[in-house]
């Protein structure tokens, strides 16, 4: 740590705001100074998207998906995921 950080008293959300806009933090931590985090708690952002696939597979993802008691998009999900860790 190079300087010790002094926080004010803010009597606002917009006092607070202009306070930590205007303040380089580099001046006051190294990059030693930040230990990882994890927040196990937290949902990864989603977004739907649109994919075309034959009837045929899709029909075999849902019977694999309802043998294994899970929502086949989740199945889908799994399968892409492993696809992308095991091509690292």
């Amino acid at each position: 740590m190079k300087n010790k950080l002094n926080i004010p008293k803010f009597k606002n959300e917009d006092e607070e705001r202009d306070f930590w806009a205007s303040i380089d933090l580099s001046e006051y931590f190294e990059p030693d100074d930040f230990v990882p985090v994890s927040f196990p708690n937290l949902k990864p952002t989603s977004r739907p998207i649109s994919i075309r696939m034959p009837s045929y597979l899709l029909n075999r993802l849902k019977e694999r998906a309802n043998a294994i008691n899970i929502p086949y998009q989740s199945l889908i999900k799994e399968y892409i995921e492993k696809g992308i860790n095991s091509s690292l």
